[in-house]
């Protein structure tokens, strides 16, 4: 395990706490010109074809036979429902706003890995999730400057159970296999399901292949999937995987500043109470006390992508 310096680590964070908080407001700028699910297909089918080309080397750790069906569920959780549902609630909420909503996922991650994997249910995780569904109240009911979306709201809180449910399944079965090729096939299996479910239902021709499409296009595909997942990998190699989660409630903060200056969103006190309930919850439900001692779990954890 290659062991980061402080500063190649606090690099590292910054650069993934900007790929993730600016993907929600960039994607909400395509989607003027794009159909949510084509969108979605085509631009996780692409960044699964860049993790691919960069691990063409380990072919031989894919082992297919033994862990297809690995491949697929976590294709269905972390890419088709993720990236599906997330991508239909941008077209209804502003960028800030749905990616507070999910951003719940490390404290609904906390509540299922208690339920399904044993794992301790402390004081500190049992007030975060309480502050977390507080939040969600507040935000749910006046966000933005009067009633939101209900439609948006429920797509906002699916894509964070799916991520979460996602991420648990991921760390339950990543000892038995290669973590990077799992995110690759899983970009690649769910990308083509979406593209295909896609073409089935929305047309092609409404795509506007102008400059706004085709650098939003680049920037998710590029950086929001493949160079996040890279980030995300290089701090989990190095033990790191705890305080990235830890700073995961920066994103929403990172979204909604990008959403107001660049798309005009509101900011009211609902959604700033909301959002601090939020970010609370998540630094409670990762807080560990100095005098409890840690022991790093093989296989902690996977984070979304986007």
């Amino acid at each position: 395990m290659r062991q980061l310096s402080l500063i190649q680590q606090t690099v590292l964070i910054i650069a993934l706490v900007f790929l993730w908080g600016l993907s929600f407001p960039i994607n909400k700028m395509v989607l003027q010109y794009t159909p949510p699910m084509l969108f979605a297909g085509m631009r996780t089918l692409a960044g699964g074809v860049l993790l691919v080309l960069l691990l063409i080397r380990k072919m031989s750790q894919i082992q297919w036979k033994q862990n297809w069906r690995i491949y697929i569920i976590s294709a269905l959780l972390n890419v088709v429902l993720f990236f599906g549902l997330q991508t239909f609630g941008l077209k209804l909420m502003s960028s800030g706003l749905f990616s507070v909503l999910v951003y719940l996922q490390p404290i609904l991650v906390a509540l299922f890995a208690w339920i399904w994997l044993g794992e301790n249910m402390s004081l500190y995780k049992a007030i975060g999730l309480v502050l977390g569904i507080a939040g969600v109240a507040v935000i749910s009911m006046r966000g933005e400057t009067g009633p939101i979306s209900a439609i948006g709201v429920l797509l906002g809180i699916g894509t964070s159970i799916s991520w979460a449910l996602g991420t648990v399944y991921v760390k339950k079965v990543s000892a038995l296999m290669n973590v990077m090729w799992l995110a690759a096939l899983q970009c690649m299996i769910g990308g083509l399901i979406l593209i295909i479910l896609g073409f089935l239902l929305e047309p092609w021709s409404a795509i506007q292949w102008n400059p706004i499409y085709w650098a939003g296009m680049g920037y998710s595909s590029i950086l929001g999937v493949a160079g996040s997942w890279i980030l995300y990998f290089s701090l989990v190699n190095s033990g790191e995987a705890g305080v990235v989660t830890s700073y995961t409630f920066l994103v929403p903060i990172v979204s909604v500043l990008a959403g107001m200056a660049f798309l005009h969103e509101s900011f009211t006190f609902y959604l700033l109470l909301g959002l601090l309930f939020i970010g609370t919850s998540i630094f409670l439900v990762n807080f560990k006390p100095k005098s409890a001692s840690y022991k790093s779990p093989k296989g902690n954890g996977l984070k979304k992508w986007d």
